[in-house]
């Protein structure tokens, strides 16, 4: 069975702003701005809400996508396409 490999390039650095959006830099050289504030919300992502936590965002260890401590993270897809 082939390998799938992901649609989306991996992401070397991400850098968080104000409003709750997140600069994204890919392999490619691309740049993105994602806004992260619609999915603030409720009890797992609502800790997002306090700047400081949210300032604290990494990459996942493959460099697919972004998390934060607590376990909260958001999928390479979303990332990429919803920019």
């Amino acid at each position: 069975m082939p390998i799938l490999q992901m649609l989306q390039p991996k992401i070397c650095r991400v850098e968080p702003l104000g409003g709750y959006k997140l600069l994204l830099y890919y392999e490619t050289n691309k740049k993105k701005v994602f806004d992260v504030s619609p999915y603030i919300s409720g009890s797992w992502y609502g800790h997002l809400k306090d700047l400081n936590y949210f300032k604290s965002v990494r990459l996942c260890d493959n460099g697919f996508g972004v998390e934060w401590s607590e376990g909260q993270d958001i999928a390479p897809h979303e990332l990429y396409d919803g920019c």
